[in-house]
């Protein structure tokens, strides 16, 4: 099968697809360059826009990145094209994560092209979800969408939801005794810091969701302690539904396989009503991250616990123009 030759209008429609991937703060650590002669997109990480405090090993960055490869597939096969994924092809370029080439038409039994009407409506919803619980059949859907992805989605009982809980609340004692992960947060949230254009990037205040009340929020409060006009208290509910998502090894493989399966998996959730947000806070710790596994599960090690429910949709967070992100060669 040849390889399908890359316009710059193809090009340029398949990044606008594909950065509208979760990444840790919304820095969107990507950057894509088309081969044009070689119709080869590739994939490579930026570590300008990385967490030197909260993510020094660039797992997170890692899983963002493969959200946004993830979210390339679907565009490809939206547009009846199959993508065919090299992960890591350089040795000597740690950052370049992934080469990308395009066949046709697309696998008569691929599946990917379903997600792409979630692309644009998949947002983080950090606002109070109901106590309905999602039902097993869905739950069942999602895990068996992150199995395709070569991970595994794990529903963790009660005593183990609350340890997670526990950690959760443990996380937020460790963000709020550590001033440079404080700073760092800052860096990214509300108007951003100093060179940062709080339209294309980062987390804006209106996206932070109402602040807790008589709960631990199982969402991580940008806001504190900074005071953001107009922003609301709530009840969040006593028990979120969650689920840990993770891999049997902890490589930069992993992580982008990772990447993928979440995204695969948030996609998914999407399409069947449910609204959902990333809790990434208690795995920033080394010492919190372990505990985050359920020893009775197959995950060796945890990569996200996603939330998972019924309530209000997120709202969409800014994004990068494509210019900004994409290279022609």
């Amino acid at each position: 099968m040849s390889t399908t030759a890359l316009t710059r209008p193809l090009v340029t429609s398949l990044i606008e697809d594909a950065v509208t991937a979760p990444s840790m703060h919304n820095a969107q650590p990507w950057k894509f360059v088309a081969r044009t002669g070689t119709g080869v997109i590739e994939l490579h990480g930026d570590p300008l826009r990385g967490m030197p405090r909260e993510d020094p090993d660039h797992r997170a960055l890692h899983l963002g990145c493969g959200a946004a490869l993830f979210g390339l597939r679907v565009a490809a096969a939206h547009r009846d094209l199959r993508p065919v994924v090299r992960l890591l092809p350089s040795a000597d370029d740690p950052w370049h994560l992934a080469d990308i080439r395009f066949e046709g038409p697309a696998d008569a039994d691929s599946d990917l092209g379903v997600l792409h009407a979630a692309l644009a409506r998949r947002h983080t919803s950090r606002f109070p979800f109901t106590e309905e619980p999602v039902p097993s059949e869905v739950i069942d859907g999602l895990c068996a969408a992150s199995l395709l992805e070569g991970c595994r989605l794990v529903v963790p009982g009660a005593w183990h939801t609350d340890t997670v809980m526990d950690l959760v609340h443990a996380s937020e004692l460790f963000e709020a005794a550590d001033e440079t992960v404080r700073t760092e947060i800052a860096a990214w949230t509300g108007t951003g810091a100093a060179g940062r254009d709080p339209g294309t990037e980062g987390i804006p205040s209106y996206a932070f969701g109402p602040r807790q009340y008589d709960v631990t929020s199982p969402v991580r409060d940008f806001g504190a302690p900074r005071q953001v006009p107009g922003r609301t208290s709530a009840r969040f509910e006593k028990r979120p539904q969650i689920a840990l998502l993770g891999t049997a090894e902890d490589t930069p493989e992993e992580w982008l396989k990772a990447g993928q399966a979440m995204q695969r998996v948030l996609l998914q959730a999407t399409l069947d009503g449910l609204a959902t947000s990333l809790m990434s806070q208690p795995l920033e710790w080394p010492e919190l991250r372990s505990d985050a596994r359920d020893p009775g599960s197959t995950i060796g090690f945890v990569h996200m616990v996603i939330r998972l429910g019924y309530g209000p949709r997120g709202q969409a967070t800014p994004r990068r123009p494509v210019s900004e992100v994409l290279a022609f060669d």
